[in-house]
């Protein structure tokens, strides 16, 4: 595979992956086909293996050391064709104290028969990195004018910014964060998200056995109809079911096909946060149900720009989903992770809660216009009033402003989403 690095386009990922290299053996990036794994891997390797190839394959069936061999960091590229692959590497990394050996990538998690090819975790010598599409700073539809850091820190400054028309907006969403995708028009921009759920539904699905695509694309359906919500088993059971005297195996599938879709990186689900709260027993636990980008739900749905603009609800929903895949993709980079909240009894939600490495977190609700904002700073009032340790900050999410502005009496900042970073 030729690659110049030269025209690779930096990810939020390479820090981590170079951080990694220095510490372990190996790495292990896993993210959704299409995502950029293969070229981020590219540009921090000196060789390349690629396992889609069938004679470099078959290679590594016949002798795996055949294919061990190449100069450090050696990339291995879907490795878990081979699944033998990973404790070869392993036992690699145990021969010598050298790190940043090899960089391995797969784009869909071992079945239960697959991981009875691997015997050993890889703990201590291989390290996992975890990979997502592009969002919106590293595709270049951000400027980066507020910052999560700075937020933290106290320096983020008032700042007027370029305010992005709602039709751009639509488009970022349908669009989504794939690399591939990036430069294509507003009219084509929905061929290779429909193009990934065909795959899904043609192929990728039935890597271990055969399932009911009909089924499987009414699963996803009704996930695209519920994204950005907590919406429960039952609901899709009864979205994926012909007949009553289908529930009990309905049960069956639906868990397996929901584990397809994670192992496949389809799906992203956000757990809730209940630490701090003044009444941890009547928090939500249930995770908010995401694609692990918006613009799969789009493709399910068939929404087009035109679509979502005439639908605000589906449209609020979706741009939500938009902000909290950037939100993950900027707080892991800083080592954190990402939350939701919603207090049962009450009803109280904020939308997103950031969680920091050192435990400090900041509490963001996400508007899809600006006549919201008022309801949003009450909300995360109300929030903060009854949290144990405060939020280091809070903060509004927009989808067109034309500033990044903190209101001089609550603290809390007001952010486009065109123009955030991590």
């Amino acid at each position: 595979m030729a690659f110049d690095k030269k025209m690779y386009k930096q990810r939020l990922i390479d820090n981590m992956v170079e951080r990694y290299l220095e510490v372990f053996g190996a790495i292990s990036i896993e993210g959704p086909k299409w995502c950029g794994k293969t070229w981020t891997s590219s540009a921090h390797s000196k060789s390349i293996v690629m396992l889609d190839d069938e004679n470099t394959r078959n290679l590594a069936l016949y002798d795996i050391n055949l294919i061990l061999n190449e100069e450090s960091p050696e990339l291995i590229d879907e490795w878990h064709l081979v699944p033998e692959v990973w404790d070869a590497v392993r036992r690699k990394c145990d021969e010598d104290s050298k790190s940043g050996k090899y960089i391995l990538t797969c784009s869909t998690e071992l079945n239960d028969e697959k991981k009875k090819k691997v015997y050993h975790s890889g703990a201590g010598r291989i390290g996992k990195i975890k990979m997502y599409p592009m969002s919106l700073y590293e595709s270049g539809d951000s400027s980066g004018q507020a910052s999560l850091t700075k937020m933290y820190d106290g320096t983020q400054e008032n700042v007027l910014v370029k305010e992005i028309d709602i039709r751009s907006l639509a488009n970022l969403i349908v669009r989504g964060g794939w690399p591939r995708n990036i430069e294509v028009s507003q009219e084509n921009a929905n061929l290779i998200p429909k193009s990934y759920i065909e795959s899904i539904l043609d192929k990728d699905m039935n890597d271990d056995k055969k399932r009911d695509r009909t089924k499987m694309l009414m699963l996803l359906r009704s996930l695209a109809r519920n994204e950005s919500t907590v919406v429960f088993n039952q609901t899709l059971i009864k979205d994926i079911n012909d007949s009553e005297s289908e529930m009990i195996e309905s049960r069956i599938t639906l868990a397996d096909y929901l584990d397809v879709l994670d192992r496949l990186h389809i799906t992203c689900n956000q757990d809730s946060y209940s630490i701090n709260y003044r009444s941890p027993k009547r928090v939500g636990k249930a995770p908010k149900r995401h694609f692990v980008d918006p613009s799969l739900a789009c493709a399910t749905l068939n929404l087009t720009v035109d679509k979502l603009i005439g639908d605000l609800n589906t449209f609020g929903f979706l741009f939500e989903a938009l902000v909290e895949r950037d939100l993950r993709i900027y707080i892991e980079s800083l080592g954190g992770n990402l939350y939701h909240f919603r207090d049962n009894v009450t009803g109280l939600e904020v939308d997103s809660i950031i969680e920091f490495a050192n435990g400090d977190y900041a509490a963001i609700e996400i508007k899809l216009v600006s006549n919201q904002i008022e309801e949003a700073r009450k909300n995360l009032l109300s929030f903060e009033e009854n949290m144990l340790k405060k939020p280091k900050f809070m903060c509004i999410i927009v989808g067109n402003y034309k500033a990044v502005v903190k209101d001089k009496e609550t603290g809390i900042y007001i952010v486009p989403i065109t123009a955030l970073k991590q």
